[in-house]
């Protein structure tokens, strides 16, 4: 019996192994607790970051993102994402949700101890919504696609809200242009997007591509087989 062959794949893409900082936090912070703060640099970066250039933190620079992207979508059957996660109030309840659990185990700290004994609990705090959220996304890969967690992950729907849709852009924004050549034939960008985004449905249009979505990781560009596909300014 014939099988059909999935829309969405695994593809390689030069660059560093950034994967290693999740799993080096994650080991680091079981011993000492403190390095959990770290987290608030991957939790402030991609909405500060978006503002400008939409959600290229997490294409870029994002460990996890890194981690589902390079090492994790080998192994990943690459069904289609749950369109539901990708609802307005689904991801408005998680980011209620994560926060919240913030809130109540922040509330739990010993703030009047001070000192290391507190930046350690703040730390943990941090350190278990990490592990635990990483957890989540590391299963959705092996149940649908690596990104999974991406679509509704409560910073990059907080990066998706202030990212730029409309003329003009800012200036270190940049997105995926596509050629009023391509016929969508082959559809190669959609099959290598890890947001199981369609990048084609922009051909020829000057703007580009405005997916808030879009993780300006390049890979569509890479992979398009006439090289009408371009992410630039």
């Amino acid at each position: 019996m014939a099988t059909t062959k999935r829309f969405h794949r695994h593809y390689d893409v030069p660059g560093l192994p950034l994967y290693w900082i999740i799993i080096a936090y994650i080991i680091i912070g079981w011993f000492w607790p403190v390095i959990g703060l770290l987290a608030l640099i991957c939790m402030i970066g991609p909405v500060l970051t978006s503002i400008w250039r939409g959600r290229w933190w997490c294409g870029n620079v994002c460990p996890r993102g890194n981690m589902y992207d390079r090492l994790l979508s080998k192994y990943s059957p690459h069904r289609p994402i749950p369109k539901f996660v990708r609802t307005f109030g689904f991801r408005l309840f998680m980011v209620f949700f994560i926060f919240t659990m913030f809130g109540i185990q922040l509330s739990q700290a010993r703030w009047s101890e001070g000192g290391l004994a507190m930046w350690s609990d703040i730390g943990r705090v941090f350190w278990t919504i990490i592990v635990m959220t990483t957890i989540v996304g590391v299963t959705l890969n092996f149940i649908y696609a690596p990104r999974t967690w991406c679509s509704f992950c409560p910073m990059g729907t907080i990066s998706r809200w202030v990212a730029p849709r409309k003329a003009p852009l800012p200036k270190p924004f940049t997105n995926i242009h596509v050629s009023g050549r391509c016929e969508e034939k082959c559809k190669m960008c959609a099959r290598v997007c890890p947001m199981q985004l369609t990048p084609y449905e922009c051909r020829g249009e000057e703007i580009g591509y405005l997916h808030p979505d879009c993780l300006k990781c390049g890979k569509c560009e890479k992979a398009c087989p006439l090289k009408i596909t371009e992410l630039r300014h």
